[in-house]
C-alpha cells in the first residue's frame, strides 16, 4: 500500500470514528425536536385564554432559537472549536428543558416559549453536526456522512414520542411537564461523545489553503450555492409549515387524540430520517440535483393527500410523505451547498445558511398557527405547490447546465 493509500485509509478511518460519535450525538439531541412539535402548540394551547391564535408561538420561539444558534455555533466553532461549541449548545439545551418544565408549573405562556427558544438555540448548534461530518471526511464521503449523521433520527423518531407518551402524565395535572424534564439527562449525555471527538482544526485549514478565502457575497451569489440554499429552506420550511398545523388540525381541528397525533408525528419523523440511510448511496449514483427534485415531487404529492380530506389515513399518510419529501430535499441540497465551498471557507458560509434557512423556518412555524386558526388545515397544503414548484425548476435549471458542462468552479 502506497504511503498516499495509507494516509487516505487513516483519514476515512477517522472520519468514520467522528461520523459514529456525531451520530450518535445527533439521534440523542435530535430526540428533542419530536418532543417539542408533538406538544409544544397543545401545551401552548392550554395556557392561553379566549384567543388562541397564538398557541404555536412558542414553536416559532424554538425556530427562532435555531436560527440564532446557527450565528453562536459559528462564532464558537472559531474561538473554541467546534467539538466545545456542541457542549455549550447541550448545556444550553439541559437549561432550556428545565425552563420549560417550571413554565407548565407556573402556566406562563412566554416562560414556555423562552424554554422553547433555548432549546431551539441548541437545536441550532446541532444543526451544524451534519456539516462537522462532511468536513471532517474526503470528498467522496461526505454524502455519505450527511445521511449517517440525518439517519442518527431513526432514533429520535422513536424516542422523542415515546418520551412524550410515557412521561407527559408523569407531574399530573400538569400535563407535558415530564415530558421537558426527560430532556435534561438526555442532553447532558451527548457531552460524552462530543469530548470523544477528533474533528480537524478549520484554523489549519485556513493556512494551508493555496488562495485566500472568497468573500462571502461571492460564494453565495453562485448559482450551485443559491440553488442548493433555495431547495434546503423550501424543503424544510414547507416541512415545518405542515408539521406544526397537524396537531393542532388533528386534536384541536377534527377531535383525534393527543396520542394518535403524537403517533402521527412519530411516523413523519422516521419518515425524515429513515431514508437517509439510502439517500447518501443515491447522490452519489444518480447525483444531488434529481435527489432534489424526487423530494420536491414527494412534497407536492404530499399535498394532495393532505388536501384530500381530513380522515386519520390522511393525516398520517401526508406526514409520512412529508418525512420522505423532506429527507431527500434537505440532503442533497445540504450536499449541493457543501460543493460550493472550500474547507477554509465552511464557517461563514454555513452559518450565512443557517441564518437565513431557520429564520424562514421560523416564520413558516409561526404563519402555520395563523394559516390554521384563519383558514382552515386544507389551506396549509395549497402553499406547496408554488413554493416547491418554484425550487424544482431552480434545480432542474443546474442539473441542465451541469449536464452541459458549464459548472462553476469551486476555488
Amino acid at each position: 500500500m502506497t504511503v498516499a493509500a495509507e494516509g487516505l485509509e487513516t483519514e476515512l478511518s477517522v472520519a468514520r470514528r467522528n461520523v459514529f460519535l456525531l451520530t450518535a450525538a445527533q439521534a440523542i439531541l435530535g430526540s428533542a425536536g419530536p418532543v417539542v412539535f408533538s406538544i409544544g402548540g397543545l401545551a401552548g394551547y392550554q395556557l392561553l385564554g379566549d384567543d388562541k391564535s397564538l398557541a404555536t408561538a412558542p414553536l416559532t420561539g424554538f425556530n427562532i432559537g435555531v436560527s440564532l444558534g446557527a450565528i453562536l455555533i459559528a462564532v464558537l466553532a472559531r474561538a473554541l472549536g467546534r467539538a466545545s461549541g456542541f457542549i455549550v449548545g447541550a448545556l444550553l439545551g439541559a437549561t432550556g428543558g428545565t425552563l420549560a418544565a417550571l413554565a407548565l408549573f407556573r402556566s406562563d405562556f412566554w416562560f414556555l416559549a423562552a424554554g422553547f427558544v433555548l432549546i431551539g438555540i441548541s437545536a441550532g448548534f446541532a444543526q451544524k453536526i451534519r456539516f462537522a461530518a462532511a468536513d471532517a471526511s474526503p470528498s467522496f464521503y461526505k454524502p455519505r456522512a450527511i445521511s449517517w449523521i440525518l439517519a442518527g433520527g431513526v432514533i429520535s423518531a422513536v424516542l422523542g414520542p415515546q418520551i412524550v407518551i410515557f412521561t407527559k402524565d408523569l407531574f399530573e395535572p400538569v400535563l407535558f411537564a415530564g415530558a421537558f424534564v426527560a430532556l435534561v439527562p438526555l442532553f447532558l449525555s451527548a457531552i460524552v461523545l462530543f469530548l470523544l471527538l477528533r474533528l480537524p482544526d478549520a484554523h489549519a485549514h485556513r493556512l494551508k489553503a493555496m488562495t485566500p478565502a472568497r468573500p462571502l457575497r461571492r460564494i453565495v451569489l453562485t448559482q450551485r450555492f443559491l440553488t442548493g440554499m433555495v431547495c434546503g429552506i423550501s424543503s424544510y420550511a414547507l416541512m415545518t409549515f405542515m408539521m406544526t398545523g397537524a396537531p393542532l388540525a388533528m386534536v384541536i381541528g377534527c377531535g383525534f387524540s393527543p396520542e394518535l397525533a403524537t403517533l402521527g408525528i412519530q411516523w413523519h419523523v422516521l419518515a425524515m430520517f429513515a431514508p437517509s440511510f439510502f439517500t447518501g448511496m443515491l447522490i452519489q449514483r444518480f447525483g444531488a440535483e434529481k435527489v432534489v427534485a424526487a423530494g420536491l415531487l414527494i412534497l407536492m404529492g404530499c399535498a394532495v393527500v393532505a388536501h384530500a380530506g381530513v380522515e386519520l389515513w390522511n393525516f398520517w399518510a401526508a406526514l409520512v410523505l412529508l418525512g420522505i419529501g423532506w429527507n431527500l430535499g434537505f440532503i442533497g441540497s445540504t450536499a449541493i451547498v457543501v460543493s460550493s465551498y472550500r474547507p477554509d471557507e465552511a464557517d461563514k458560509v454555513q452559518g450565512f445558511h443557517d441564518i437565513v434557512l431557520f429564520g424562514t423556518v421560523a416564520l413558516a412555524s409561526f404563519a402555520s398557527g395563523e394559516v390554521f386558526n384563519a383558514y382552515g388545515w386544507q389551506t396549509i397544503s395549497l402553499v406547496f405547490w408554488p413554493v416547491a414548484g418554484i425550487s424544482l425548476i431552480l434545480v432542474l435549471m443546474l442539473a441542465y447546465r451541469g449536464r452541459k458542462g458549464q459548472t462553476e468552479p469551486v476555488a
